[in-house]
């Protein structure tokens, strides 16, 4: 283990996930993408050394008018409008080129609008606090204006490439789909990762496939009562696993009701708030896992949306020509 993430945990034991305290960087009062700083050029190099690109998986979900998002606090829906279309660009001539052009030159354009949250995405830290302050003690009054946090918004997030791990969840437990409202537990992640023969490595990407992708088209099934990640679990793949990003194929990501009084996400401001470990939403693990492929590269850029809480994520999976569990045991 190295010295800052040594240095980091030591911090994170200090108090138990129930006594919520915002985290301080070990890389520097500065810092606004904490254990983000687990990459380096080397290792990048190595994980991009190793990879098969004859098969891509594409991790994220499509966006299209109707798709599941978070509504519950009335946050925007995915909306998609024409903007100019070749038969209103005859109509209108808004750049008065005149008919027999318009009618040559077949003009289509659109707009989206949308809440940061949408689809598969990556929190940035601003996107949860404690009491007004953010990871590395950014505060509200200070820190946010009216174009949005002017640190750790989401044009801070770096380029991803980073070691992935899927854990297949429903698999472990021989099911298609964990049952609505299932609290995900470390049991269970060390189940699905014995299984796997696959063990976690300080930096990775750790991505946990809950099976709820499968009804991503039935936006109503997708969002109600989704299985989620617990307060345990979570402590385990942060402090044990020292994971840099988590992520998950559902929508919320951790599991309701809390577990923790007086915080209604306390999943969400351990990982975001205290220990500055970024969280994945909506990521689509269906082909991955059905490829039993758990271990790849992973890459991925979201978005550089400044001053915002999230950005959209398009993230890649590159399989290993090596297995690298077995590589460390050697």
């Amino acid at each position: 283990m190295n010295i800052v993430v040594s240095a980091l945990l030591a911090v994170a034991m200090q108090a138990t996930p129930a006594q919520q305290y915002v985290g301080t960087s070990p890389w520097g009062e500065d810092d606004e993408i904490g254990r983000l700083n687990m990459m380096t050029p080397e290792s990048q190099a190595a994980v991009m050394a190793n990879i098969d690109a004859r098969n891509v998986y594409d991790l994220s979900v499509e966006y299209f008018v109707g798709m599941p998002s978070w509504q519950a606090a009335g946050d925007p829906h995915y909306q998609f409008w024409m903007t100019h279309t070749p038969r209103g660009a005859v109509v209108d001539d808004v750049l008065g080129m005149g008919e027999e052009v318009n009618q040559h030159v077949s003009y289509s354009g659109s707009a989206v609008s949308m809440y940061t949250h949408t689809g598969t995405h990556i929190d940035a830290f601003s996107h949860f606090g404690l009491d007004g302050e953010i990871y590395n003690h950014f505060n509200a009054d200070e820190h946010l204006g009216d174009k949005g946090w002017q640190r750790s918004g989401a044009e801070t997030i770096p380029p991803l490439v980073a070691r992935g791990v899927l854990i297949d969840l429903p698999k472990a437990k021989g099911l298609d789909m964990l049952p609505d409202n299932y609290r995900v537990t470390v049991a269970d992640i060390k189940q699905a990762l014995e299984q796997q023969r696959v063990k976690l490595q300080a930096g990775d990407v750790v991505l946990l496939r809950t099976g709820r992708m499968q009804n991503y088209e039935q936006a109503a099934q997708f969002m109600a009562n989704s299985p989620g990640l617990g307060m345990a679990a979570a402590t385990y793949l942060a402090e044990e696993g020292e994971a840099m990003i988590i992520g998950a194929d559902n929508l919320s990501f951790e599991a309701f009701p809390s577990e923790v009084e007086g915080n209604y996400v306390p999943v969400h401001t351990y990982l975001l708030t205290q220990l500055g470990v970024p969280i994945m939403e909506l990521v689509n693990l269906e082909e991955l896992a059905a490829a039993e492929v758990y271990e790849f590269a992973f890459v991925g850029g979201s978005l550089k949306l400044r001053g915002a809480d999230a950005a959209p994520l398009r993230p890649l999976a590159f399989p290993f020509k090596t297995s690298t569990t077995e590589t460390n045991e050697d």
